[in-house]
């Protein structure tokens, strides 16, 4: 099970972006324990949804020292530099498509209250948060984001295309696409200037005007994004109290996601 959650080309990714362990100066305290061994726990967690109290023994990990070390990486933005890294190596080879970027939001409901979370206007006020996804062309994940579930869908544009990292390409470092594509919910006419101005082009859907059929031969690929994502049970219900610890959840499934195109 190890070597199919974490294989060893992933593993090459992410083993540089650990932090080491450090010797305490007076001596004493824990052995290192394996970091491949705690990640893999975590991609499991991810991946099956399962409590970290239900952690099976057969990874030779405490449930405590997961969690701890799942949150010292959170603090050192590990799963926000894997992601880059394996887009990196998308963009390197000519795999990412630049031609447009694709932009949605969902709602999550949460088990418990907690930072970034919200009343639902689509759950019947009941509590959770909302994850933000921009992709590429092709539906390749380049930006997560999560907000509670009361926050407007079109807030989040501005800061979601600003947040698209410098990605390798085979003409040198890029991170603006030629066309922006989004829903009705993004329409609003500041949002066009601030794209132009950027020299992106907006493609979204116009109140009153575009239909709900035209929509669909774009919004396909990026709700096939969103079900990609929640394919990781994990994210279906939020069950972390701290925000940043379920946004680094969904970085990993995004970074998860990018390296299965890579190895395809």
């Amino acid at each position: 099970m190890s070597s199919r959650l974490v294989p060893d080309a992933l593993w090459e990714i992410v083993e540089p972006l650990l932090p080491g362990f450090r010797a305490r100066p007076q001596g004493g305290g824990r052995a290192a324990i394996d970091d491949r061994a705690v990640f893999t726990a975590i991609v499991y967690v991810l991946t099956s949804g399962c409590a970290w109290r239900h952690l099976p023994p057969s990874f030779g990990v405490s449930v405590p020292t997961a969690h701890r070390r799942f949150t010292t990486w959170v603090r050192a933005g590990v799963f926000d530099e894997l992601h880059r890294r394996v887009l990196d190596r998308l963009g390197a080879g000519g795999d990412l498509d630049w031609s447009a970027a694709i932009l949605d939001a969902a709602h999550v409901r949460a088990k418990r209250g907690g930072s970034l979370t919200g009343p639902s206007p689509v759950d019947r006020g009941k509590n959770g948060s909302k994850i933000h996804i921009l992709s590429d062309a092709d539906g390749i994940p380049l930006v997560t984001a999560v907000t509670s579930a009361n926050t407007h869908d079109s807030v989040m544009l501005q800061p979601m295309v600003a947040a698209i990292p410098a990605v390798r390409s085979p003409r040198g470092p890029r991170r603006r696409p030629g066309r922006l594509r989004a829903d009705k919910g993004y329409d609003y006419p500041v949002h066009r200037r601030w794209l132009r101005a950027r020299g992106i082009v907006p493609r979204i859907a116009r109140r009153g005007v575009d239909s709900s059929e035209r929509l669909g031969r774009y919004r396909w690929k990026i709700e096939r994004t969103l079900a990609w994502l929640s394919g990781y049970r994990r994210l279906t219900m939020r069950y972390e109290r701290h925000g940043e610890n379920f946004a680094s959840f969904l970085q990993l499934a995004a970074a998860l996601t990018c390296f299965k195109k890579l190895t395809k």
